[in-house]
């Protein structure tokens, strides 16, 4: 089974590199673009109604297809993976996914993205396939304004209790991302980080992003991560931290009386595009180069079409070499914004 993280905090030098010269080190895999939240930011109910037809079961590459790539992919250095969705817990059978990428040689690092509603139901289960670590979305603790963003009569309370069921399962370090939208949330993070102060969990602060095209986004919504890190120091003193490993997009940050960490996610303010090391599976089966790309690279055609794994690893090798995305440096300096962006629901955050 896989255990703690052992991630390396350097890529190794024989890793594929992209145009840019950023190499292949974290895959995040969607399992499904089914949610059952309806998320302003990301699936808003005016667009996606819950009767939306999502991807039929044949569309959605199997669990051994998954694993298949997953192989693969570690083999051209990617050691960080994580399960995504839409809600990846609404995929049927998902511990039996788990333990079959657990299983995996060389995969340092196994972790799930998850709103929480569903997790208790699934988390033993979960953890005793492999899975150590869950991050958890949690953008406020009010509950009218938890109701308004996420488009869920059920209240950040259900959230609350799955963080500590998770917890006492063993799962750690337990990270909650909170997305702060001008005029909805902001002056709610420091409710938020006082919530998780001295618990181990680690709050992360996402920028509003111009995800998909059906979220509205206007750059007056963006509260920039420095508003948000001097509203919180003000309260509780904090320094910043060095990065885990290269890649990482969140800048950490401990409390200077020890009572923990948080972190904050800066797309749109400060873009991390040149230290970005991540390629996302679509549901589908699409291999996905940036957040906001227009489209991705079919693998799941040569995966039913009978393909070696010779012939696979190369096209994902040919399809990272080719790797130019820059997205939100282009966005910050006004050079060029493309007009189609995949959902973020069918690829995950």
């Amino acid at each position: 089974m896989l255990e703690t993280a052992r991630l390396d905090p350097h890529p190794h030098s024989h890793a594929l590199a992209d145009a840019r010269g950023r190499v292949l080190h974290d895959l995040r895999i969607s399992v499904t673009d089914k949610c059952n939240f309806r998320c302003t930011y990301c699936m808003p109910e005016d667009r996606y109604p819950h009767d939306h037809e999502f991807l039929s079961r044949h569309d959605l590459l199997t669990f051994e297809e998954i694993a298949r790539f997953t192989r693969l992919a570690i083999g051209m250095g990617v050691s960080k993976v994580r399960i995504t969705g839409g809600e990846p817990l609404l995929r049927k059978n998902l511990p039996v996914l788990i333990e079959m990428l657990a299983n995996l040689p060389g995969l340092g690092d196994l972790a799930l993205t998850t709103n929480g509603i569903l997790l208790p139901r699934f988390a033993k289960s979960l953890r005793d396939a492999g899975l150590r670590r869950v991050t958890i979305s949690l953008d406020t603790l009010d509950p009218a304004v938890f109701a308004s963003m996420s488009g869920q009569s059920t209240g950040p309370d259900a959230v609350l209790a799955a963080i500590d069921h998770a917890a006492a399962l063993g799962f750690a370090p337990i990270k909650i991302n909170a997305v702060v939208q001008r005029g909805v949330n902001e002056d709610h993070v420091v409710d938020l980080a006082a919530r998780f102060r001295g618990t181990g969990h680690i709050v992360r602060f996402i920028e509003y992003m111009d995800v998909g095209t059906c979220n509205g986004w206007t750059p007056d919504q963006v509260v920039p991560s420095r508003e948000t890190l001097a509203r919180i120091h003000a309260r509780f003193p904090v320094e910043p931290l060095d990065k885990n490993y290269h890649g990482e997009v969140a800048e950490r940050y401990r409390y200077t009386d020890g009572a923990g960490e948080i972190g904050f996610i800066s797309s749109v303010s400060e873009p991390f595009c040149g230290a970005c090391t991540r390629a996302r599976l679509s549901a589908d089966g699409k291999v996905f180069l940036c957040l906001f790309a227009a489209d991705g690279v079919d693998v799941r055609t040569a995966l039913r079409n009978g393909a070696t794994d010779a012939e696979l690893a190369a096209l994902l090798e040919e399809t990272w070499r080719k790797r130019d995305d820059r997205y939100s440096e282009l966005r910050a300096t006004a050079a060029r914004t493309p007009a189609g962006r995949v959902e973020m629901y069918h690829i995950g955050g």
